[in-house]
């Protein structure tokens, strides 16, 4: 199955990008007549024939749109701090994207070894990731936000904050309220410090456990990924 990512579709027939025309015709070598597959990123998943099999502007007719297409029942934000190696932050992307994530957000913590990226890669990472896995929502990532900035933005969700402190956490298992919307908040290396802790507590973030084992930043985000879409089966 050959799956192309083409975010503006407006019409029956589409131009591919350029870079999605070379893979198509240089690299897959697909031809006049031959079915392929969009997603547009919110929902929408397509079957799609090659009229003019054009190296830089391949045009297409759509002739089948499915919407909404596995669309999950709940909407899941992690804010995670970027690590000093960007390749981990690179990993966490692709396997969530595969899993099943709707919002990234980098945030700068006290103990941030990063403070700053550069988002233009790692969305492609999520596109790749987004292709391959055969999902019909991109995810959304915003650009890094200080973590005081951050916690103190009302939202209408259940808020978590994983963290390596001895005590005051819960099972996330035991707060989750299914088919619903969540943010959960993953530290650095080092751990968030008290204050901030404290200032994610009285911003009504709950406290939670990730398990037994002291995990790396982009393995406990990782981890609550997975956790919250199991428990929303």
């Amino acid at each position: 199955m050959h799956i192309f990512y083409t975010p503006d579709i407006n019409s029956n027939t589409l131009i591919l990008s350029e870079e999605e025309s070379k893979h198509c015709i240089k690299v897959l070598r697909l031809d006049a007549g031959s079915l392929l597959h969009l997603v547009d990123g919110i929902g929408g998943f397509y079957d799609a024939i090659i009229e003019d099999p054009h190296p830089k502007r391949t045009k297409l007719k759509i002739v089948k749109k499915i919407e909404n297409f596995a669309k999950r029942n709940h909407y899941l934000h992690i804010a995670i701090a970027p690590t000093k190696n960007i390749e981990r932050i690179e990993w966490f992307l692709e396997k969530a994207t595969e899993i099943g994530i709707d919002e990234i957000t980098p945030i700068i913590c006290d103990r941030s070894e990063r403070k700053e990226l550069k988002t233009e890669r790692l969305n492609k990472v999520i596109t790749s990731a987004v292709k391959q896995s055969i999902k019909a929502f991109h995810p959304k990532l915003n650009e890094a936000i200080r973590f005081s900035d951050f916690i103190s933005k009302n939202t209408n969700t259940q808020k978590f904050i994983a963290h390596c402190m001895d005590e005051g956490k819960v099972a996330i298992k035991e707060q989750l309220i299914p088919n619903g919307n969540y943010l959960v908040i993953i530290g650095p290396e080092g751990d968030f410090t008290f204050q901030e802790l404290e200032a994610a507590v009285n911003n009504n973030y709950i406290p939670i456990s990730l398990g037994e084992s002291r995990l790396r930043t982009e393995t406990a985000a990782l981890e609550a990924c997975f956790e919250i879409n199991f428990l929303n089966r």
